[in-house]
This record gives structure tokens, sequence and C-alpha cells, in this order.
């Protein structure tokens, strides 16, 4: 039974191969005729529009996957571009911030060098400014040495303030812009001298000018630091730098005149300075003076370049510079 079945398909492959083998031949003899070979140039040419169809939107495919590709890498490329250079930017900044702070520290120190007078180097920590003050902190106080009525300048010799309040380890400094600020200013060219009053405006009123004095806008305006007899010394050593002239006012009618002043030192931006610490101003001796220190119906200004006594009479007495 098993042989009869091995027979039976043993002659069906025999017939299936002889069938294929026909057929191929057949195939072949069929391939060489002309008017076959022309039925598949007419097939072919009918399915070439669809054939070159599907490869065009294959190619597109292609096309379209590598461009998303592209694009997804450029946008890597971008967005770490974008961090190096967000981080070089701040570090430019940093390198700017710290060139900036260096011009400022070299010039306080050619400044200090310059000076005749021993200082301590100050930071601003903190700012007042309001209606009716204009004043800083100083990160120095009397464990440094600091002490009230010492007077504080910036970079160039300009004068920025007085010491009135001191801690510990800071001080309080009324700027030359507070309204009770009041120094003797000298200009340069003809050596006239005025009551330089601080406006809370930002420019400087310098008051009582001889109205013969010639005065040039530009013109520069110094402590005058007038020292008289009597042991009575300026509060303000001489020389220090106040401001420029930008406008003056006269009255025919007047025997004085009126300048007003930019301040020389940026008083709205002050960071580094130094307090002159050896400066003994005021009243260093015996007093041979009229003038009282308390306010008096003349309106003495104590706190200023007028001299004053103790001891001296009240009443109408009148200002002195």
């Amino acid at each position: 039974m098993s042989a009869l079945l091995a027979n039976r398909a043993a002659r069906r492959k025999g017939a299936l191969y002889v069938s294929l083998l026909v057929v191929s031949m057949v195939l072949l003899a069929i391939s060489s005729n002309p008017f076959v070979r022309d039925l598949q140039h007419g097939v072919a040419f009918a399915f070439k529009p669809v054939q070159v169809a599907i490869n065009g939107i294959a190619r597109d495919v292609r096309s379209i996957a590598t461009t998303i590709a592209e694009i997804d890498q450029l946008r890597q490329d971008n967005a770490a571009l974008r961090a190096e250079n967000d981080t070089l930017q701040a570090r430019s900044r940093a390198a700017q911030e710290l060139m900036r702070e260096n011009e400022l520290l070299t010039g306080l120190l050619q400044l200090r060098n310059g000076l005749q007078y021993q200082t301590r180097a100050v930071s601003v920590i903190a700012r007042e400014s309001s209606d009716a003050r204009r004043a800083i902190v100083i990160d120095r106080g009397a464990d440094d040495g600091i002490r009230v009525g010492q007077i504080v300048i910036t970079s160039g010799g300009a004068l920025a303030g007085r010491v009135v309040e001191v801690g510990s380890s800071f001080a309080h400094v009324v700027l030359m812009s507070d309204s009770t600020s009041t120094v003797i200013g000298q200009l340069l060219s003809s050596a006239a001298t005025g009551k330089v009053i601080g406006q809370l405006g930002g420019a400087l009123v310098m008051k009582d000018v001889d109205a013969a004095a010639t005065i040039t806008i530009g013109e520069e305006v110094f402590t005058a630091g007038i020292e008289l007899g009597g042991g009575i010394r300026s509060p303000y050593p001489k020389g220090l730098l106040i401001g420029r002239v930008v406008d003056l006012k006269r009255d025919p009618n007047e025997v004085v005149q009126t300048v007003f002043l930019e301040p020389a030192a940026p008083l709205d931006r002050l960071e580094y300075l130094l307090v002159i610490t050896d400066y003994e101003g005021g009243i260093t001796g015996p007093i041979e003076t009229d003038v009282p220190c308390t306010p008096t119906s003349g309106g003495t200004l104590p706190d200023s370049d007028q001299p004053c006594a103790s001891n001296a009479p009240r009443g109408s007495a009148s200002p002195r510079s």
C-alpha cells in the first residue's frame, strides 16, 4: 500500500516537472515572436506613467523623511548654539563688569597715591533717595577708623559728601545733592567764592558769587578750604572738585550772582569711594569769632564752611565765609 502511494507521488512530481518544462519552452518560443515583443513594449509603455508617478512619490517620501531628519538635526544644533551663545554672552557681561570695576578701583588707587591725606577705601551698600534726602550707606564704620565729619571723595578727587552717622561696621554719608549740604566753593579762573548748596533735582546751586566775577560755562569749581585765624579751619580740604558750571543767573540790580553746577561725582551711581581719615576740619584751637554755633536770626550754617563759636553772643549775627 505504501509503495503504491509512493509511486503516485513520484508520478505527480514528474508530471509537474514536465508541465513546467513545456510551459517554459512555449514561453521561450513565444518571447521571440515580434507580436509578443510589441505587446510587452506596449504594456510597459502604458504602465510607464504609473511607474514614474510611483517612483516620484517614493522620491518625495524619501526627500520629506530626509528633510524632517535634517530639520530635527538643525533644531538640535540651533539649541546647542543658542545655549553656547548665552553662555558666551554671560561670560562677556561678567568680563565687562570686572573690567569696569577694575577701572574704578584703579582710578581710586591712583587718586589715593596722589593725595596728601590718608584715606580708607569703602563700598556703597545702600542708597537713600527720597523727596527730602540724598544719602548712602558705606561698608566701613568706627571699627575701621571712620568718624563723623570725615569727607568722602570719588574718582578724580571729586567731592561726594560727608559722614554724618557712624556705626561699628557702617556709616551714613550725606551727599552733596542733599538739601542740607553746604560747602564753600571757589571758581577756577576768578577765584571767586560762593556757597554751594545741594538740590534734590541733581544740579548744585552756588550762591552769593561776586557779580564782578567773569564766569564761563564748563568752568570747574573746587572746595575753597578757607582757613581763618584763631584755629578755625574749613571742614572741607582745599582743592576737591565740586562740579562744573552749566548755567548762571545775574541780576543787574544785585551785587552777587547765582551759578548752577553739574556735580563732578556721579552722585546717583556711586559704588567705590575714599574716606579722608586724617583731615581735621572745623575748630581746631582757641576761637576768635563772634558768630554763634547755634542758629540765629541771621541763619548761621554750623554744618558747612561757616566758622562759629559756642561762646559768641546770640542774636542777629550774619553768616561769614
